[in-house]
């Protein structure tokens, strides 16, 4: 079962149908017991970095979420929710995420570019290694849809597997060890939204991360 974080902001149901088309069990849930029976993460989410962060420990999430992650279950972070992934985002004052990847988040250059970024956009596949199963089957330029102001800047490159060119290229999808993000919106980008998903899937099926003992 995949659990999808429910911290009051994000497509929750959206995303809970998407995963269920491509043949996932998922449920929407702020239950920390829930998130310590599930195999797998989800964490979405539309708004402020901010905000976002002020919601998850408001519902006591933060410490449940990262739980998971000690016990090597998959996470995914989509849109907001890859971005919270990252150590800090200047939006709106300095907020202080998950730090689960090493990285900062920070709004797209003002005058430079149309902001936010909305529509579809190109995927470029960045490098090899195990991460990049998450993009199997989805082709180098494949396009997805985009909603967004600001974007993650990776310490490392490594955990770049895709980039998208919006007059500046930026990380679209991130990945470490079972950690991943995607700052698009998946259950919104079609076919290649419903691949990754797919593919996210099947790593929570294979993974045998520990459900709570």
């Amino acid at each position: 079962m995949i659990a999808i974080v429910d911290y009051g902001i994000g497509n929750l149901r959206s995303v809970e149908k998407a995963l269920q088309q491509v043949g996932a069990k998922a449920s929407v849930t702020a239950d920390p017991a829930v998130l310590d029976e599930a195999h797998g993460v989800v964490l979405p989410g539309v708004g402020a970095f901010g905000d976002g962060m002020t919601r998850l420990r408001a519902r006591q999430l933060v410490d449940p979420v990262l739980r998971q992650v000690e016990r090597r279950k998959p996470l995914l972070g989509i849109c907001l929710g890859m971005q919270l992934l990252f150590e800090e985002s200047d939006e709106m004052g300095l907020h202080q995420g998950l730090g689960l990847l090493p990285g900062r988040v920070a709004r797209f250059p003002e005058g430079e570019l149309k902001v936010p970024h909305i529509g579809w956009n190109q995927l470029w596949r960045a490098g090899p290694g195990p991460e990049m199963a998450l993009l199997d089957g989805i082709p180098h330029g494949a396009h997805a849809y985009f909603v967004h102001s600001y974007c993650a800047a990776p310490e490392e490159p490594g955990d770049v597997l895709a980039k998208t060119d919006y007059g500046l290229e930026f990380a679209s999808v991130v990945g470490r060890g079972r950690i991943f993000g995607a700052q698009f919106h998946p259950e919104k980008s079609q076919d290649v939204g419903l691949r990754l998903l797919g593919n996210f899937a099947d790593m929570v099926a294979g993974a045998g991360g520990s459900p709570q003992p």
